[in-house]
């Protein structure tokens, strides 16, 4: 009996409250649509990316669970409510536990998911905790955008502390930016993907496009 085949998880993690309304949420629709039509179009992420859309508002909710490129299909994403960046970082917690293959005697399991998160204004639940049990997990890779002026690098700085992991800053909700930030996301499912198949999981990230500035 073969060894199932080692899956990439990938975990989009989108902030759909009422700040995200009209433009900005039309424009991460877009890009979540060009993300999965470019990912398709790469034979190695179509073999291997299995991917999941979480977005929060005023609660979390796992708009699609862990799916294989070829046959996801695309969230309806709207924007409305609060801010419950806690309750999402629980919700991946628990969608990484009873998705993600674990490692065993007999299989190496999953590689390490991707997870990339992206909110624009400040968390209106209890997230303190939740952050701090979040990156005590080091569940895997994760990428944290703060997009626009309303949003606060220093509260995703809290959750990122694994290995490769980051925080990037968007300096304005435009349209523009927020495609291309889910451009660079995909053509950082696409090198892990590249470098897994040469059994080297973990390489680095391609450089972030313009407008889209790695915090220290």
């Amino acid at each position: 009996m073969s060894e199932p085949l080692r899956r990439l998880p990938v975990y989009l993690v989108l902030d759909c409250s009422g700040s995200m309304s009209g433009e900005p949420i039309e424009a991460v629709r877009q890009g979540v649509r060009a993300l999965l039509a470019d990912l398709r179009g790469d034979p190695q992420a179509l073999e291997t990316v299995y991917l999941s859309v979480i977005t929060f508002a005023g609660s979390a909710v796992q708009a699609c669970p862990l799916t294989e490129l070829a046959l996801f299909q695309e969230p309806n994403l709207t924007a409305g409510g609060s801010t419950a960046l806690g309750g999402a970082l629980n919700l991946v917690e628990q969608c990484v536990d009873t998705e993600v293959r674990k490692p065993s005697r007999d299989q190496k399991g999953d590689w390490k998911p991707l997870i990339f998160l992206m909110t624009d204004g400040m968390p209106t639940d209890n997230w303190g905790p939740a952050a701090d049990a979040f990156r005590a997990r080091r569940l895997g890779k994760v990428i944290a955008c703060a997009a626009g002026d309303q949003a606060d690098p220093e509260v995703l700085k809290r959750l990122t502390d694994g290995e490769g992991s980051m925080v990037v800053q968007l300096k304005s909700l435009q349209p523009d930016a927020l495609r291309a930030f889910l451009k660079w996301v995909s053509s950082s499912v696409k090198v892990t993907s590249q470098s897994i198949a040469g059994a080297a999981a973990g390489g680095g990230l391609p450089p972030p496009p313009a407008g889209v500035v790695v915090v220290p």
